[in-house]
């Protein structure tokens, strides 16, 4: 802003305050001082910049040099009583923008809140998403990347990621926060290149931790509902040991649908894998060994390197199995049941959890 533009108000009593100090030699009085801080306060809150401020103190400075403060003394005491006027105008401008950046984060902190928890009503929610770049008409989709901490806003690891996200994408209407120590990027449905750049950059950011993307839905409650579905392939991925370092909510959907009726899913378990409990040592190495066996693509050699096994040892344990389920693993006809019941226990944390 130009410094004609700077209201006199702001200037109000400068003049005579270093005409009386070059006839005086004295400081600022305490009331003096407190009204330039307030004047300070006054004048970021009307939006004008602290060096045009400056600017316009030193400039004032010169064109009212008192006439009588040409001597080293009188000239040191003016100087110094510019020192403490701008000194305590800039205090107050600065108490007054640092008010203006707590209210700001509370404001975003609450809008936050609300749009990740649901609340608040639904208009009122996407009147005040424009402010934070937001166009929740439109359709919106959620990553959310956990760490081996929990991470505020100002923490190192989240402002690394939102450096290299505003430098790939600086134009893009894209919303950076944390939320209950996890790092969440909002950004446009039709834009999943900000989200898998995200998923990079966090993912490296939180030495190696995984990053889950929801499916993109329309409207403020849309976000909410991608938030969850990315919260969701997150506790999916530890239960399900997936070791995936993207997930995406499109590609979990089986697991959501397999538990829908929780209790037929742990009647097959108890039907299928309850005789597991008979073997020696429990049933948890014999279902180690089916679910890495599933996932090996029914691959024996495959299978025996995952667990560091001979290719013998595995067949003896597929074949025990067999005998205590009645199931066998290697049939088309008896997998799929099995299987089944293998995610089914994962999903519900058995043997370790009674069903």
């Amino acid at each position: 802003m130009a410094e004609s533009e700077i209201p006199e108000r702001f200037l109000e009593g400068y003049a005579r305050i270093l005409s009386e100090v070059a006839e005086t030699g004295r400081r600022l009085t305490r009331d003096e001082l407190e009204t330039r801080r307030s004047l300070g306060r006054e004048a970021a809150e009307a939006g004008h910049q602290l060096r045009a401020l400056v600017r316009l103190h030193l400039s004032r400075t010169r064109t009212a040099w008192p006439r009588g403060a040409w001597d080293a003394a009188a000239g040191d005491a003016v100087l110094g009583a510019v020192e403490q006027t701008v000194d305590a105008f800039a205090e107050g401008f600065e108490r007054a923008q640092r008010l203006t950046v707590r209210r700001e984060e509370a404001a975003r902190r609450e809008f936050i809140d609300d749009l990740l928890y649901g609340r608040s009503d639904m208009g009122r929610l996407a009147e005040r998403a424009t402010r934070f770049g937001l166009r929740l008409s439109r359709a919106h989709a959620v990553a959310v990347a956990a760490g081996p901490e929990a991470y505020t806003e100002s923490d190192a690891v989240p402002r690394s990621v939102e450096a290299a996200m505003l430098a790939r994408f600086s134009g893009r209407k894209i919303l950076l926060t944390t939320k209950d120590g996890r790092l969440v990027c909002i950004a446009p449905g039709s834009q999943p290149d900000v989200l898998r750049y995200f998923a990079k950059q966090a993912h490296a950011a939180t030495d190696g931790h995984q990053v889950a993307v929801g499916r993109p839905h329309r409207g403020p409650g849309g976000v909410v509902h991608s938030y969850d579905e990315a919260l969701e392939a997150l506790d999916l991925a530890e239960r399900m040991k997936l070791d995936d370092p993207v997930l995406y909510a499109a590609d979990l959907l089986v697991y959501p649908v397999l538990t829908r009726d929780r209790q037929a899913m742990a009647d097959l378990v108890r039907s299928e894998l309850g005789p597991l409990r008979e073997a020696r040592g429990g049933a948890e190495p014999l279902l180690r060994t089916l679910s890495v066996y599933f996932d090996a693509g029914c691959v024996a050699a495959e299978t025996a390197r995952r667990l560091s096994l001979s290719v013998r040892a595995l067949t003896y344990r597929l074949e025990r199995i067999h005998q205590l389920t009645g199931s066998d693993p290697s049939d088309p006809v008896h997998r799929y049941a099995l299987q089944t019941a293998v995610i089914g226990a994962r999903l519900m944390d058995w043997p370790a959890k009674e069903l």
